[in-house]
């Protein structure tokens, strides 16, 4: 059953935060994980967030192989590198 990883990403430090981007880069893929969508919102429409926020998108062929990538060591260094550079909230949606 497929399963998605939502982030919606607030960047306080552009530059620590492309770090962290660069240390997961190609990492989801690893775990079967492809992007399926990312950016800035251009607009909220309902509730809170605001305009500018990032939001990123990836799929996975099952919740496991999603939890992998996020618990795996590799991200969890990675992860480390963000500390404080963004506010980021992840979500596990699940079809």
């Amino acid at each position: 059953m497929p399963a998605y990883i939502v982030a919606t990403v607030q960047i306080h430090d552009a530059d620590r935060f492309a770090e962290y981007g660069r240390a997961i880069a190609g990492l989801s893929e690893k775990h079967g994980g492809e992007r399926v969508t990312s950016g800035p919102v251009a607009e909220v429409l309902e509730g809170g967030g605001f305009a500018g926020e990032r939001v990123v998108v990836s799929r996975f062929p099952t919740a496991e192989q999603a939890r992998a990538y996020i618990t795996s060591p590799e991200y969890q260094a990675a992860r480390a590198l963000r500390d404080g550079a963004a506010t980021v909230v992840m979500r596990l949606l699940v079809d």
